[in-house]
């Protein structure tokens, strides 16, 4: 396996930005379970959904932002002082991010994608009446591309498929891709909830679950073969997901 361009640099703020049910949430917990990093959940996903989110202050309690200007001018103070790690999903465009493409000229950018006929199924288990562009790959593609334009550093990408059947592998090499050391004792952890997965806990239940990477057992009733809605949000964002893929670890 081989990281993205620029593998090795200080961490610094590593953003892992994900589509909805790519199993992120699982990979902040490992990211958690390390112990050396400040981990920042879905920040601009709770500031989007409920106007305000509190944020890790530098030296300890928390701090509340309002804007999307302050959150990333917060995570960059962070960042200043060590590493940290945020990771958000991209129901939601974020146009602040494409306005201001600055704000995250600092950022160390990395996605993770999961196959969307799965993705879509799991989706619509936990939302039912969600929208095509908050299946995310779309998204996710634009901000791969503005990333890479505005570091000149092309982004990492983790495929969840080879999450799941290589944990200690595709860590490994996501690891020295953005300057952290591998941890293999943090590839595992003792089910339960982290307090930052309350406000918007029915989308995390299965990471509350686990103890470490397993793929999912469970199949859904709606999917893409038997829904045609489905099988058009599939269509959209399949080809989106296949640029993304081809650049996974």
């Amino acid at each position: 396996m081989s990281g993205g361009d620029g593998a090795g640099a200080r961490a610094g703020v590593i953003a892992l930005w994900a589509h909805p049910r790519s199993v992120s949430t699982a990979f902040l917990r490992m990211m958690a379970e390390r112990g050396d990093v400040t981990v920042v959940h879905e920040p601009l996903v709770l500031l989007t959904d409920h106007g305000e989110v509190a944020l890790p202050g530098p030296g300890g309690g928390t701090t509340t932002v309002r804007s999307y200007a302050a959150l990333l001018a917060h995570l960059a103070e962070l960042g200043a002082a060590g590493p940290v790690f945020f990771k958000d999903t991209l129901e939601y465009r974020y146009d602040h991010l494409f306005a201001h493409p600055g704000s995250i000229a600092g950022f160390r950018h990395t996605f993770i994608v999961r196959e969307p006929a799965a993705t879509i199924a799991s989706h619509h288990a936990v939302k039912p009446e969600f929208a095509c562009g908050e299946v995310g790959y779309e998204h996710q593609w634009a901000l791969f591309d503005l990333a890479w334009k505005t570091t000149g550093v092309r982004p990492v990408v983790v495929a969840a498929e080879r999450l799941l059947a290589d944990p200690a592998g595709t860590v490994a090499a996501y690891c020295a891709a953005v300057g952290l050391p591998f941890l293999p004792a943090a590839l595992t952890w003792a089910p339960g909830e982290l307090p930052q997965w309350r406000q918007n806990r029915r989308w995390h239940l299965d990471a509350s679950a686990s103890s470490g990477f397993t793929a999912p057992r469970s199949r859904h009733q709606v999917t893409v073969e038997d829904d045609p809605r489905l099988r058009a949000y599939y269509d959209h964002h399949l080809p989106y997901y296949q640029r993304l893929v081809e650049h996974a670890l």
